[in-house]
């Protein structure tokens, strides 16, 4: 099966020493983000979890930690965009976190990282001509390290309105101009757009409208067949193509506070949360609480050993 640590917030950034403890124990309980009263233990076995999928917009701070992750296939996917701290207000400096994705591509192989640029936002700062030139010099620095490049445009959703609300859609045909660019552009350095829920309007162009967190992406970093059950196929909405595993994050809990963030209500609870975290707790926030139910997920390996490929 497939543990997935990065839809809810960011774990290698600032929950890494807790990870690892995690690890270490073997298992992490996961409270229900809709009934935090239901919750789940997730074995952390490598005889179950056959890959552990990352999104981070950090990933430093895990690097004293890579030893322990060795017994389980990874994939990371990396934001890194070049916004100033207006909007990403504890983001670390893009020149770093470009550094830090080579030396993390050094270590898992480029087949197990993947560079997001997203969201992209176009505003009287970030014209499309800005993008395109920032995106072009990165691609540079990047050329090598991975073969992947996620692309999406700002979604306008509830807690972005409140939080950015200055924060406009992309126009149709600023999509277009950036979205045929970035593809060129990636061409040259021997990487793939891949859209993430964008439809299927730049395939044509060139880009890999499949999905970004595929079972294609993680067969591929596994280098090997699975057997995913008909129930692990979960989609967030009908554009979205992606297998997104069991996310044992907590919302309101990343410390980044970009503006644009869709699992944060407001600076004040993730402070509030961020808090209560334990490095020890099985939970990611606080502790077990009188009223909890805690049932054990029915968990088993998807890697299909009738059916191995060696994937280059």
């Amino acid at each position: 099966m497939i543990i997935q640590t990065g839809m809810r917030t960011d774990i290698p950034a600032f929950y890494s020493e807790w990870f690892i403890n995690r690890i270490k124990e073997g298992f992490v309980l996961v409270r229900n983000p809709y009934n935090p009263s239901q919750v789940t233990k997730y074995s952390l076995s490598p005889d179950v979890v056959d890959l552990i999928a990352f999104c981070s917009k950090n990933p430093s701070p895990m690097f004293p930690f890579m030893e322990y992750l060795k017994l389980y296939g990874q994939y990371w996917f990396v934001t890194i965009t070049p916004y100033g701290k207006d909007i990403e207000p504890n983001v670390p400096d893009y020149q770093k976190v470009m550094e830090d994705f080579k030396r993390l591509s050094d270590i898992v192989g480029r087949d197990s990282i993947g560079w997001r640029y997203d969201p992209i936002i176009v505003d009287a700062d970030h014209s499309v001509d800005w993008h395109i030139a920032r995106f072009e010099e990165m691609t540079r620095v990047l050329d090598g390290y991975t073969g992947t490049c996620v692309i999406s445009f700002i979604d306008i959703y509830k807690k972005v309105e409140k939080n950015f609300p200055e924060v406009r859609a992309v126009l149709g045909e600023d999509r277009l101009r950036i979205g045929k660019a970035f593809i060129d552009i990636a061409k040259e350095h021997g990487m793939t757009i891949r859209p993430c829920a964008e439809g299927k309007y730049l395939e044509e162009y060139g880009a890999d409208c499949s999905g970004c967190m595929t079972l294609s992406t993680y067969e591929t970093a596994l280098k090997t067949r699975l057997d995913v059950p008909k129930r692990a196929k979960n989609q967030r909405n009908g554009e979205c193509a992606c297998l997104l595993g069991t996310d044992i994050g907590a919302y309101d809990t990343c410390g980044h506070l970009c503006r644009y963030c869709y699992a944060n209500t407001n600076a004040e609870l993730v402070m509030e949360n961020m808090r209560k975290h334990d490095t020890m707790s099985p939970f990611l926030i606080g502790n077990i609480e009188p009223g909890d139910v805690i049932h054990e997920a029915d968990q088993k390996s998807w890697i299909d050993n009738q059916l191995r490929l060696d994937i280059l």
